[in-house]
């Protein structure tokens, strides 16, 4: 168990992306992490394709950076609600200032680019918020993976595995 003794928060709202919140969930968990899914109101959320609800264990503004060894924030539809939550952006703007891993796929680069963390960095996400993010200042790459300091980033759903490899090093 790598992971034992670390807390990892991870982000949800309504018509998140199901494997990308399931997948590291359950990996950390099985490395021997706590996972803490922090939402935005509703007690449970289900994903884009109506599959698998998850229910949150608190709701952001009940939780403090200072009690997470990092973040991974989970793409679909969600990332575009979450971003409107000063809170959520608070919480993800001091876990990486802070230097802990703050690692997020697909969609979810939308609240990086809320939080103000991504100027100057690098990084991918699914082609469709590209220019997003090259707006905010980071430099993007199409590349499975991409690590750059405390910065984790993956394109889609088929990266899952580099995004994982990447992630569990990351949160040691």
């Amino acid at each position: 168990m790598t992971l034992t003794g670390k807390r990892i928060l991870i982000f949800a709202a309504n018509y998140y992306e199901e494997l990308e919140l399931w997948y590291p969930k359950i990996r950390l968990e099985e490395e021997g992490a706590v996972t803490v899914v922090g939402g935005v109101g509703d007690k449970v959320y289900h994903g884009k394709r109506g599959s698998y609800p998850v229910t949150v264990d608190a709701h952001v503004d009940e939780l403090q950076a200072k009690d997470f060894h990092g973040l991974v924030i989970p793409g679909g539809y969600a990332p575009d609600t979450l971003r409107r939550y000063p809170k959520v952006l608070s919480l993800t703007r001091e876990i990486f200032e802070a230097g802990k891993p703050v690692a997020f796929i697909c969609h979810a680069g939308w609240v990086p680019i809320s939080a103000g963390i991504l100027r100057g960095r690098r990084g991918t996400s699914v082609g469709a918020i590209r220019d997003d993010l090259v707006n905010a200042g980071m430099t993007w790459e199409d590349a499975p993976v991409v690590v750059d300091g405390n910065l984790i980033s993956s394109r889609t759903p088929a990266d899952l595995p580099a995004f994982m490899k990447a992630l569990i090093p990351a949160f040691r």
